[in-house]
């Protein structure tokens, strides 16, 4: 499994190099995030979006478990498993009716579903060195591996 690790300085970094993978996305894929409250995961999905040539106008899905958005090209459903509990909390919110084939999946909180995740997803995990600062690994796929500092 391919495993790179950038470290950002600010949330601009941040976005920008979320932009770079989000512009290497295709059908399918998903995201699986890992990291505390306040790591950046939102912020990163802006910048994924921005990459994706959707608006990066990403809010946090919290309250409403998801949030999609649409372009010309791909869709991304940016989702929040913060109060989901396993497969059986997961089924109830209708995450699995989401068409993954014409879209990417972004998964806030994946912790929360690490037993429904795809062996194959992407794994960005996001810790928070200092107030601006963070330390981002991304494994499993070698479309990202020139990515880096």
């Amino acid at each position: 499994m391919e495993k790179i690790t950038v470290t950002t300085n600010s949330a601009e970094e941040t976005m920008t190099l979320a932009e770079q993978i989000g512009a290497r996305l295709h059908a399918g894929d998903v995201i699986a995030y890992f990291g505390g409250l306040g790591a950046g995961k939102t912020t990163f999905t802006r910048g994924l979006a921005k990459g994706m040539g959707l608006p990066d106008v990403v809010s946090s899905p919290t309250f409403a478990i998801v949030q999609e958005y649409h372009g010309d090209g791909l869709s991304l459903y940016h989702f929040d498993m913060y109060r989901i509990d396993g497969a059986m909390d997961l089924e109830s919110t209708g995450f699995y009716d989401y068409p993954l084939d014409e879209g990417v999946f972004a998964i806030e909180w994946s912790e929360n579903i690490r037993s429904e995740l795809p062996a194959d997803c992407i794994r960005i995990t996001i810790q928070r060195i200092a107030e601006e600062q963070r330390k981002i690994t991304i494994e499993g796929d070698e479309r990202f591996a020139d990515l880096g500092n």
